[in-house]
């Protein structure tokens, strides 16, 4: 139970967050009521400072890494946290390159003006077409994630005269410390090949004109706290890139994202300068054990950039206290839920809340924050103390939606996609617009015209 149920904890909120003298929750210089007001809710809010100081502190902690040991790191915005073109400028601004992987992610980095070779593409299915038009665009990278892929490209490159730098993603078999579905670098997944398998499958790209092998990927899963995992995966994949140099230089080693963020005061994230230097420091000690040169690092954050920058909006609708074997439990019910947030319902996401549009009064009260679907697992907050005097009415707000929420939303229910509005130094603007009735009707054949 915190102290003060109207706290906002420095590590889960935007840094511009703050209160007013009236109580009232301000992200970015704008309140909370006056967001509401011109957006409706729910709302999701996105502190533009906040993107961009993650995006440049990311970029010079692995810089200052990289060159400390003699290299070089360059850093790929992870896109499938969240994406849209306002977001691609951001990034790019700040200096960070870009991931994506399916050409629909693809379209909207080009259509955001991003330099095609500044792209990283990746997926474990992707079609000849989305493999033909990342070549015709020029991405920099193609991630290569089974033999099929080699294939494809190959009669790609074929067929255009053109080239193609690849990479080949291995799993290293270390089990990130994180949920089952969030662990992508165990043996039993869908993503990439065994390290047993990646010789022969190099040696084919290898002797394939108009593919360029650059070296190995490999990312061992998401919001992981700790250098321990990667320090483990890099020195099993640096067994096998030392392998390979028999075969030709490989100048590029990619360790993947996945660094952990701050959902509630619990969690206790390594710094970003902490973890840069951890795992650079591994994989400069795994190549001087072996006697071989370092060689250039890449990254691919993409929670760690814009999930505290994000703030979910909603306003509270019903209250119903629930009898538990000891005390009770008040929920509180908001008009979203599951389908602008399916994190809680997919894996047990836990999330934090406050009162936006006042300062509450009163002892804390245990309340469990759901939506408005016809699902008992639609959950937004799964604990929480809010002040005890919360009504219908009321403004709650929920920090650390900028990663993951938006991308997996849905119309459940028939309810539409909220918009997403930035907010910087007092002003606001919408950077994706909100669905509408009309919007949701407007794709049924069946509505005469």
């Amino acid at each position: 139970m915190p102290d003060d149920a109207n706290d906002l904890a420095p590590a889960v909120w935007p840094a511009s967050a703050e209160r007013d003298g009236e109580g009232e929750l301000v992200i970015g210089g704008v309140s909370a009521g006056d967001l509401v007001r011109t957006y409706g809710t729910p709302l999701q809010v996105l502190d533009e400072a906040e993107v961009r100081r993650r995006a440049s502190a990311t970029r010079a902690a692995f810089d200052a890494a990289a060159e400390a040991h003699g290299t070089t790191a360059r850093v790929y915005y992870a896109g499938k946290a969240l994406l849209n073109t306002t977001l691609v400028r951001w990034v790019m601004d700040e200096g960070l390159n870009v991931d994506v992987c399916t050409g629909g992610e693809l379209e909207v980095a080009l259509a955001a003006g991003a330099d095609a070779g500044r792209l990283g593409f990746h997926g474990n299915n992707k079609s000849v077409a989305e493999l033909e038009r990342a070549v015709e665009a020029g991405v920099g990278t193609i991630v290569i994630d089974s033999e099929i892929e080699i294939e494809r490209l190959a009669a790609i490159v074929a067929r255009g005269g053109s080239s193609q730098r690849v990479m080949l993603r291995v799993n290293s078999g270390v089990h990130a410390e994180t949920h089952d579905f969030l662990a992508t670098a165990h043996e039993d997944q869908k993503f990439g090949t065994p390290l047993s398998a990646a010789p022969a499958l190099v040696a084919r790209i290898r002797e394939i004109a108009g593919l360029e092998f650059a070296g190995l990927h490999c990312h061992i899963g998401s919001q992981i706290f700790g250098v321990a995992g990667f320090r483990e995966s890099a020195a099993r994949v640096l067994d096998l890139h030392q392998e390979l140099l028999s075969g030709g230089e490989i100048p590029q080693l990619n360790l993947g994202g996945g660094f952990g963020i701050a959902y509630t005061r619990a969690d206790t994230p390594e710094p970003i300068e902490r973890l840069a230097e951890g795992i650079v420091s591994a994989v400069a000690e795994g190549c001087a054990a072996r006697g071989i040169r370092i060689p250039a690092l890449s990254f691919e954050p993409g929670r760690a950039i814009v999930g505290n920058a994000g703030v979910t909006l909603y306003e509270v609708g019903t209250l119903k206290d629930v009898a538990l074997e000891t005390g009770s439990r008040r929920y509180v019910s908001v008009d979203g839920g599951m389908s602008d947030n399916a994190r809680p319902a997919l894996y047990g996401a836990q999330y934090s809340a406050r009162l936006a549009s006042r300062a509450g009064q009163g002892d804390p009260v245990l309340v469990r924050v759901v939506g408005k679907h016809c699902e008992s697992g639609d959950v937004v907050v799964d604990h929480e103390y809010l002040p005890a005097d919360i009504v219908p009415g009321d403004l709650l707000a929920v920090p650390a939606t900028g990663a993951y929420c938006a991308p997996l939303s849905s119309n459940y229910n028939h309810i539409p996609r909220p918009p997403i509005v930035a907010v910087n130094a007092g002003e606001s603007r919408v950077i994706v617009r909100g669905e509408s009735l009309h919007d949701l009707l407007a794709r049924d054949a069946g509505i005469a015209r």
